[in-house]
């Protein structure tokens, strides 16, 4: 059965915005009002602001051309021929030296977004909060400039990325949060897709401006030190202050706040476990709670896609800064167009069937990479587009399945979690990543890891009922 709201199957809310009712299912706090579309459009553009970071830094260019290559490795493995067995094996280490930075900060989100999640809930702060994350991404994003290619910085870039991957999903928790309060249930899986959309769409910009950049010579910057490499991720950092500010300026508190949860830090641990055992007891909610588990294990494989990718791309198909860069761009391209449209089919049709067809189609292309690895570039070009093609529209179904099982005036709180129990929980493919390519000494053994994590996801999803009931 869908769970469209157009057959019924998601009830209309009963509470008010201002009711703060624990237990009520759906979005209530603006009801069938349509949002002006300037809150939209300034929601939206917080994914357009934030991308780069995920697709410039952490995934095609500074990571896999940058961080992950001969740049940080000591001089005289770094003379070796490019297929010298222990220079391979040391560009592996590099790479799943990267997967522990990720799972690390994996654990790091675990423990702390579901707790901040809920006390921007208690405060009525989502704001606040969203913008210590942000701004803290961007400080990351700012600290990448001192990451000079030697052997001894390599842990500082790590450790920057990491932590600018902690604090943009705290953001994101409370990004997510918002969602609802420009959102019905009629409208809440187009608006999350245009958001997802528009991330993937600046992500293609501000690829294309890297282009831009590279073939004009890096406008004559030296290519000593890196210092290409730096400068964009700096443009990454001012980028994200420019088009972050709409959504401070325009869009509302999705609460007034629950004053009566207001508890010390270490207190909010206590009061998050027994609103976990709540969600699970609660008939009203035990979907929610089956979600947030299913949906721990599949996000997490979603973003092992975007995180490693372009390494794959680099490490074992030989992919050279400009194919890659263009890989880069036909893939945020697709992924963005894929995700809008998805949105319309999942006020249609339902996000769990966006979500089991997305992964299904995932599995059989991360496969298809996999065995076919000996075919040549065009297996990845085709392989890794199917794959973009379907990462956009389970990750925006995902946030508007969720969106419409969360309990009213829990929105930050259940966010959270969704942070810890998805992309939070990182150390699964990361860690399936890391564990095959110590194991085999071969980066292309990381594929399976990740695919590993998509069929156990999917298969955990089967069982989530697609409606929510009151």
């Amino acid at each position: 059965m869908s769970e469209s709201p157009h057959n019924g199957a998601v009830p209309e809310p009963a509470a008010t915005a201002n009711s703060g009712a624990v237990g009520v299912i759906g979005l209530d706090l603006r009801g069938d009002t349509p949002a002006p579309k300037k809150q939209v459009f300034s929601w939206a553009l917080w994914d357009w602001a934030t991308q780069p970071f995920n697709t410039v830094i952490l995934t095609f260019i500074f990571t896999a051309l940058y961080l992950t290559t001969e740049a940080f490795l000591p001089a005289d493995v770094a003379a070796l021929d490019a297929e010298d067995p222990v220079r391979l094996a040391a560009e592996a280490d590099l790479a799943s030296g990267l997967g522990l930075g990720s799972t690390i900060a994996g654990i790091a989100i675990l423990l702390i977004a579901p707790v901040l999640g809920q006390r921007a809930d208690a405060a009525g702060r989502q704001k606040l909060w969203l913008g210590i994350g942000t701004g803290a991404l961007i400080a990351c994003m700012f600290g990448l400039w001192f990451v000079e290619p030697t052997p001894a910085l390599f842990w500082l870039g790590v450790a920057l990325i990491s932590a600018g991957s902690v604090f943009g999903e705290i953001a994101a928790v409370n990004s997510n949060a918002m969602l609802i309060g420009i959102a019905n249930p009629k409208t809440v899986g187009r608006i999350s897709g245009l958001g997802w959309g528009f991330g993937y769409i600046g992500g293609i910009l501000a690829l294309v401006l890297v282009v831009v950049f590279y073939m004009l010579d890096w406008f004559g910057v030296p290519e000593d030190g890196g210092l290409p490499f730096r400068i964009i991720a700096v443009g990454c950092a001012i980028w994200a202050i420019v088009f972050s500010i709409p959504i401070f300026l325009n869009v509302p508190e999705p609460s007034i706040g629950r004053p009566e949860r207001k508890v010390g830090f270490f207190a909010s641990y206590g009061l998050l476990v027994k609103d976990v055992v709540g969600l699970y007891r609660n008939p009203e909610t035990r979907n929610t709670f089956w979600f947030l588990l299913s949906s721990a294990v599949f996000r997490d494989g979603l973003g092992g896609v975007f995180a490693f990718g372009a390494i794959i791309a680099g490490q074992v198909f030989g992919f050279g800064f400009l194919e890659l860069v263009i890989f880069g761009i036909a893939a945020n391209l697709i992924a963005g167009v894929s995700t809008i449209i998805a949105g319309r089919f999942d006020d249609t049709y339902g996000p769990k069937r966006i979500i089991l067809v997305s992964l299904a189609s995932m599995i059989v292309a991360g496969l298809a990479v996999f065995f076919l690895v000996d075919a040549g570039t065009v297996v990845f070009w085709i392989g890794g587009l199917i794959l973009c093609a379907f990462v956009g529209p389970a990750q925006a179904a995902a946030r508007s399945f969720l969106a419409r099982v969360t309990p009213a005036g829990r929105e930050g709180e259940i966010f959270g979690l969704y942070a810890t129990t998805g992309r939070a929980a990182s150390w699964m493919s990361s860690g399936a990543w890391t564990l095959l390519i110590v194991l085999t000494g071969a980066t292309a053994f990381g594929i399976v890891g990740i695919v590993i994590v998509l069929i156990a996801g999917f298969l955990l999803l089967l069982p989530v009922k697609t409606t929510a009931a009151r």
